[in-house]
């Protein structure tokens, strides 16, 4: 099921993520359909924000060069 807003609607043209919004609901945070059907997305998504790095958790382009050099990829 994919909503679709009103053509004057804020942000129309972007349908809301059902597929993804039930997955993590239902499979990510094991809730039961009902549970899921009662959250707002307001409230889905402050249940998912502890997968969103933290200020300062994102990797720097050294730290993410170190990593690379330290754990290559195989060449093909």
């Amino acid at each position: 099921m994919k909503a679709v807003p009103a053509v004057d609607a804020p942000g129309a043209g972007t349908a809301f993520p059902w597929d993804e919004a039930l997955g993590a609901g239902l499979g990510l945070l094991h809730l039961a359909p009902a549970e899921f059907w009662a959250m707002t997305p307001q409230e889905l998504a402050a249940a998912l924000g502890f997968l969103l790095p933290k200020p300062g958790q994102t990797l720097s382009r050294p730290a993410l060069d170190a990593l690379m050099a330290r754990f290559p990829d195989g060449h093909r």
